[in-house]
């Protein structure tokens, strides 16, 4: 009985995309047709975002930058290799195999990738904040007007 229900609730969410309204063209595509290549290229934006956050702090945020240039790269990556949304996890976790002494921090942003693209696919909110930009007051310059070199 819960997995018909699961079906419908699946069924009714594709034919509401299906529609073809104007509204629905502007929606990011249901949970059964991401691709991380997809999630990752939004993840890229909300990382400018983060990025924006982090030069205004008053505190020294170089392991913030280190993290973040770590984590883009494996965003990068997966927009260029576009692995099939079964195999993400093992394409994550070849990438923290493959980084040698930077595995400790590799495998910490592929988690933080891993528990972004899971979100994604089981929130509709989530993915329509995504497909917008990721909006956020972060992406603004701040009284600096973004010329603070931090």
């Amino acid at each position: 009985m819960r997995h018909q229900a699961e079906e419908l609730s699946s069924r009714g969410a594709e034919e509401a995309w299906n529609l073809g309204s104007e509204s629905s063209s502007r929606l990011p595509p249901p949970a059964s047709r991401l691709r991380p290549a997809i999630v990752c290229r939004q993840l890229l934006q909300a990382t400018d975002a983060a990025e924006g956050r982090r030069k205004r702090r008053k505190r020294n945020t170089t392991p913030d930058a280190l993290g973040m240039e770590v984590k883009r790269e494996l965003l990068e990556a997966a927009v260029a290799e576009d692995p099939e949304a079964d195999d993400f996890e093992a394409w994550l976790f070849a990438r923290v195999q493959a980084a040698g002494g930077a595995a400790g921090a590799t495998r910490a942003m592929a988690l933080q990738i891993w528990d972004e693209w899971r979100f994604a696919q089981a929130s509709g909110t989530f993915r329509e904040w995504l497909a917008a930009g990721a909006p956020s007051d972060d992406t603004r310059p701040g009284e600096d007007l973004g010329l603070d070199p931090r």
